[in-house]
This record gives structure tokens, sequence and C-alpha cells, in this order.
């Protein structure tokens, strides 16, 4: 890789912040693109610094996703916006059952924020996508006002490649099917609402931020069977639910002494009043299959490294109402509805 221009001085990675000139387009910019995404980014796509990105892709369906991450603070346990941005899309590209193959990355930045930050994410980023065997081939870069951000916002688009026997849908689950939760609830938001409120535990607890496509991939291997799968990012477990719900038309039961927490998490919920059913998750995955393949569907899971937590937590039900409902710890039902509100903002 080469730099388009030689510049007078280096971008100060160190103590420089950005200046509205970095996204004005002009050598600044250029800078800024060739010293700092271009070093953490490197790939034959991208080095061609066109406005596009041309490329082949091997045979089967094209599935795309994109994502906006606005998370406060930037940098959390476990992770940071630039990491998130990166597992968010992926994530969402590989539920489909698609190998996740590119991503766009757009950034809005705030004037005055700190270059090292910036550089912080940016290779944050680069990490992520190497991780998840994806190459970040086009972007973008604008700069607003000071006061008018919040610092750093990211959109990425992802593309992935889907075989033609794999279908995978909100809309094909069926009465009987078994719900199967890769592994504990609630770790990102409760991680980034401890840090906000400033509460310490015994351990910290750490965003479950990851990429999933390498726990998908071998679930799709060895149970093509399976007719759904989602990550329970905003609204968490319960917000997926109900949304699979209403897509195929079913109910849905699950059980709470099932539904794997981590202690202290289920301690911050209690303290800050949260549940962590509708708490977020970023690197964790629903999938529902026939019951006949679920038991085979866990083991699958518990043998991967990012399933190993993995359980059978539920089935779905013949229920024209479309309910969710929760057999608790002391024996009773409840209803799992829909959250009324944003229960945790900001949080991917």
């Amino acid at each position: 890789m080469t730099k388009r221009t030689e510049y007078s001085h280096a971008l100060d990675l160190q103590s420089g912040r950005v200046e509205m000139a970095h996204g004005s387009g002009g050598k600044a910019m250029a800078q800024l693109i060739d010293e700092l995404f271009l070093q953490a980014f490197s790939n034959p796509w991208l080095e061609q610094l066109n406005d596009q990105a041309c490329f082949n892709l091997p045979p089967g369906r094209v599935v795309m996703a994109t994502d906006s991450h606005v998370i406060s603070p930037l940098f959390f346990p476990g992770g940071d916006i630039g990491a998130l941005s990166v597992h968010g899309t992926v994530n969402d590209v590989a539920m489909s059952g698609a190998q996740p193959k590119y991503l766009s990355a757009g950034f809005i930045l705030e004037e005055g924020f700190p270059l090292a930050d910036l550089q912080r994410i940016v290779q944050s980023m680069a990490a992520a996508a190497e991780e998840a065997g994806v190459a970040i081939v086009t972007g973008d870069t604008k700069v607003v006002e000071r006061g008018k951000g919040d610092g750093c916002f990211i959109n990425t688009t992802g593309i992935g490649v889907l075989p033609d026997q794999l279908n995978l849908s909100g809309n094909r689950v069926q009465p009987g099917d078994k719900v199967l939760l890769s592994g504990t609830l609630g770790d990102h938001g409760v991680a980034i609402m401890s840090l906000r409120e400033g509460l310490t535990f015994e351990t910290t607890i750490e965003s479950d931020s990851q990429s999933l496509h390498d726990l998908v991939a071998a679930m799709v291997a060895a149970v093509p069977q399976i007719n759904c799968m989602r990550d329970p990012t905003r609204g968490g477990l319960a917000a997926t639910l109900n949304e699979i719900a209403q897509s195929s038309g079913v109910g849905i039961s699950i059980y709470e002494a099932r539904i794997p927490v981590k202690a202290q998490v289920s301690a911050a919920c209690e303290f800050l009043g949260l549940d962590p059913l509708y708490v977020a998750n970023e690197g964790k995955l629903v999938a529902f299959c026939p019951a006949d393949k679920a038991e085979q569907l866990l083991a699958v899971m518990q043998q991967h490294p990012k399933g190993k937590q993995a359980a059978i937590i539920g089935e779905v039900t013949a229920d024209p109402l479309k309910f969710v409902q929760m057999e608790t710890v002391f024996g009773g039902r409840r209803m799992v509805d829909w959250i009324s509100a944003e229960q945790l903002p900001r949080i991917c």
C-alpha cells in the first residue's frame, strides 16, 4: 500500500483531534484515510480508493444487512463501538445461515474527537473483521460540528453468501419446534449499564460482543433442518420470541429454570430493576429446530467455544393468540410481552 501523496506532517495520533477539515474531501481527509483507515483495514478492494467496491462472490444467494451503532459509552468491558459494529452486522448476516464476506463502514465523527480514540476504535474493528473472516472494502467519513454529534457513530453494511439449500426465516417456525439459546442472557446490556452507574461486583461483568459466524456454520452443517435463527439484541430474548411468534403465527413456551443467566448479571438486574429477558445481547443466538433434531443441535452448540452454555429453553406451541409465556421457577406461568419502552438506551 502506498500513500496518494506526501504530507508535511504525520497525523498526530497521540494528541490530535478530529477537525472539520477531516471531512472536507481535501488533503486532511486524504491523510486521515491513508494514515488511519487504510493502515488498519488494508485489502486489495479498499486500496483501489474508489467510491465503491467491486468484488466476486461464490455461488449462492446474496444476503445483505445494515446496522448503525450509537452506543454510549464508546468503550466498555469486553469491547468497544469498533468491534461491536463488526459483530452486530456479521451476526445479522450469519443468522440467515450465510457466510459473511464483505463489510462497508461509514463513520460520523464529531469535531474535537480524539484521534487516539479513533485509532483505537479502527484497530478494534480491523481485529474483529479479521477474526470474522470479512474484509472492510469500502467506507465513508463525515465530520459534524462540535456539539452536534456524540463522538463517533458507525454504520456497517454486510454482504454474505447463502447456499441454495438453506432457508432460515422467522415465518418457518412450527408448533413442536424446540427453542435453543446459545448462552447466558444479559451480559452486554448489564455491562453497559453497570459502567454508566458506576456499579462494581466481585468479578467484572463483560459484554458478550462477538461474531457468531463460526458457531452458525457448525450448526447448519450438522442440522440443516433448523427453521430459524436470531440474535436477541435490542429488546433481548423477549422481543426476539415475540417477533418469531408473530411472524409464524405460533405460541412459544419457555422455562425460567432452563435459561442461563450469570449470577452477577442476575444480581445487577435485580439491583437496577431490570428483567434479563429484555436486556440486550451482542454475542448470543436463538435457534428453532424440529424436536427430533434438538438434542443433536444442542450437542453441536455445546461443543463449540461460543456455545458451551447452550440450553434447550422451550418449545413452540399451536396458539392462535401468538402468546409468549414462561413457566417460572415457582411453577406459575406469566406472559412475556413486548417491552413497552426502551429499557436500556444506547446499548448498541
